[in-house]
C-alpha cells in the first residue's frame, strides 16, 4: 500500500517540531511560543499512543481465551448430561441420573454458561474501553489547546497594523506587531491549529472505535471554524495593509 495513504507520525512530529522552532524564532519568549512547545509534546505522546493502540494486550487476549474455553467446557458438559439423560430407549440409563438431578445439573450448567458469556463480553470489550480512556485524555488536552490558541489570536486586532484606529485605553492591548509580524502570527496559530487536528487523527489511525473516531471529528470540526476565523482576519490585513501603502504612495506623489 502507498506510504501517501496513511498518516506518517515521525513526519507529524518533525512538522510540528519545525512549526515551534520558527514561532520561537520569530516571536522569542512569547506565549504562543510555550503552545507550540506543548503541542510539540502532545504530538510526541499521541506517536507513543499510536504504537502502543497497534499492538494487542497480551493480558487480556490469554483472559479471552480461559474464558472461551471455560464457556466451551460448560456447554460440552451441559449436552452430556442432556445425551446421558435421553440416550437410553427406555429412559436414562439405570442409575445415572434421575429427573430431579438433571434439573439440578442443567440450572447450574445454564447459569455457568450465562455467567462465563458476560465475563467474555467484559474481557473482550475492556481492552477496547480502556484503550478509549486513554485517547479520550489525550483528544481533551488537543482541544483544550486548540481553545488556548485561538485566546492568543483574539486580541489581535487587524486594524491596529494602521494609523486610523482610535485612541488607546488603559485596558487596549498594546500595539506590538507590524502588519507583516501580526498575519505571521496569525498564520502560525492557523498552522497550529490544523496540525492539532492531524495529531489527533494519529489517534484513531490504528484504533477503529466509533466514540473516539467520534471525537476526532469534533476536533476537526473545531480547528477548521476557529482557523477559518483567523484567515477572515490575516484577509483583513492584506487589505488594510494594501490600502495603507497606496495611500503613502499617492500623497508622496502629491507632495
Amino acid at each position: 500500500m502507498s506510504t501517501y495513504r496513511n498518516l506518517d507520525s515521525d513526519q507529524i512530529i518533525s512538522t510540528v517540531e519545525k512549526l515551534s522552532r520558527r514561532v520561537s524564532e520569530r516571536f522569542p519568549e512569547s506565549g504562543l511560543s510555550g503552545v507550540a512547545r506543548d503541542l510539540f509534546a502532545l504530538s510526541r505522546e499521541s506517536k507513543m499512543w499510536a504504537n502502543l493502540v497497534s499492538q494487542p494486550h497480551l493480558g487480556f487476549r490469554i483472559a479471552q481465551w480461559f474464558i472461551v474455553v471455560l464457556a466451551v467446557g460448560g456447554l460440552t458438559a451441559l449436552g452430556w448430561v442432556a445425551y446421558s439423560y435421553t440416550a437410553g430407549t427406555n429412559g436414562p440409563p439405570e442409575g445415572l441420573f434421575g429427573l430431579e438431578t438433571l434439573m439440578t445439573v442443567l440450572d447450574a450448567s445454564t447459569n455457568l454458561v450465562v455467567v462465563l458469556g458476560a465475563g467474555l463480553l467484559f474481557v473482550l470489550t475492556f481492552e477496547t474501553r480502556m484503550k478509549r480512556k486513554r485517547a479520550l485524555r489525550l483528544i481533551h488536552q488537543l482541544r483544550s489547546i486548540a481553545h488556548v490558541i485561538d485566546m492568543h489570536q483574539l486580541p489581535k486586532d487587524p486594524e491596529r497594523v494602521t494609523d486610523r484606529t482610535g485612541a488607546l485605553t488603559a485596558s487596549s492591548p498594546e500595539r506590538e506587531f507590524t502588519a507583516f509580524e501580526l498575519t505571521r502570527y496569525l498564520d502560525y496559530c492557523s498552522e497550529m491549529l490544523s496540525l492539532t487536528g492531524k495529531i489527533a487523527a494519529l489517534c484513531v489511525k490504528d484504533f477503529a472505535d466509533s466514540v473516539t473516531l467520534s471525537a476526532v471529528n469534533e476536533i476537526e470540526t473545531l480547528t477548521t471554524g476557529l482557523s477559518r476565523k483567523i484567515w477572515q482576519k490575516v484577509t483583513i490585513v492584506q487589505s488594510i495593509h494594501g490600502i495603507s501603502r497606496r495611500e503613502k504612495i499617492e500623497n508622496t506623489q502629491e507632495a
